[in-house]
Parts: C-alpha cells; sequence; structure tokens
C-alpha cells in the first residue's frame, strides 16, 4: 500500500510549504473494504455484523523503522518501506462481510490517510475466525 489520500496529500503540502502545524495521530485505524476507495475517499467500507477497524496506537513498537526493526532511534532506511510491529486484529464477524478486496489507513477522526488493494481478496463470513494482519504483514510504502 503507498497511495497517499487527498486529505493526507493537502495536509502534508501544509505542514511541509506552508507552515501549518499538523500533528501525526496518536491512533490509527485500518478499515476493509469490499470495492475500491480512491484518493478521495468513497468505495464501500465492511459494515455489520460486529465490524470495527482494527486500532492501533502509533508508536516505535507498532510499526517498523525504515531501516527494519523497531529500535528507538528514528527512521534511516533508503526504501521509505514500514510494516505492523504486531498483529492488527478484526472483531470476529458475525454476519457476512463479504469479499474484502482493500483497506485504508485511517486517523482517529475517520479521515483516511492512505489506501491500497489487497494482495489477495478475502471473502469473509459469518463465523469466521477474527480477520487479522499478524506481525509484519501489513507493507507500507512510500516512493
Amino acid at each position: 500500500m503507498s497511495a497517499m489520500t487527498d486529505f493526507l496529500e493537502n495536509k502534508l503540502v501544509d505542514h511541509l510549504f506552508r507552515n501549518r502545524s499538523y500533528a501525526a495521530p496518536a491512533t490509527i485505524k485500518a478499515s476493509l473494504y469490499t470495492a475500491a476507495p480512491g484518493e478521495a475517499g468513497g468505495g464501500t467500507k465492511v459494515t455489520g455484523g460486529s465490524y470495527a477497524p482494527a486500532t492501533v496506537s502509533t508508536s516505535d513498537t507498532a510499526f517498523e523503522a525504515t531501516q527494519g526493526g523497531t529500535p528507538a532511534a528514528a527512521s534511516s532506511g533508503t526504501g521509505g518501506a514500514t510494516q505492523n510491529g504486531g498483529a492488527l486484529t478484526f472483531p470476529t464477524p458475525t454476519a457476512n462481510w463479504g469479499v474484502v478486496t482493500h483497506l485504508t489507513v485511517d486517523d482517529a477522526a475517520d479521515n483516511p490517510l492512505l489506501h491500497g488493494a489487497l494482495t489477495n481478496s478475502k471473502t469473509i463470513n459469518n463465523g469466521d475466525p477474527a480477520p487479522s494482519f499478524p506481525a509484519g504483514a501489513l507493507d507500507i510504502t512510500f516512493a
């Protein structure tokens, strides 16, 4: 996943070039979709059946540094990539969620920051085990 939303692009432009503050979110959410969201939002977010986004507090251990691992030092890698340091787990579905094809990373106010297609779509039905991205399975690259 590497596509930024218009929301994040605008925040970064204002922060970097227009001297406006933008605080990094203290909490982020991974949200599942059955139809593709885009830079301006849209798509079809999973709803019902006990669905809720997977939420994580941002920290040095929640996502790896760009050089790999979860050191306390700032990122110093050259690839612009990170991945989740721990599992991101959704609730156990109590209804069919459908064929999940996409994901967004959102801030606590539900503003999508990043969006992308899953490598493999997954049908999630009532009674399936709680969907999860194990540590290292959610790759994010800034290119």
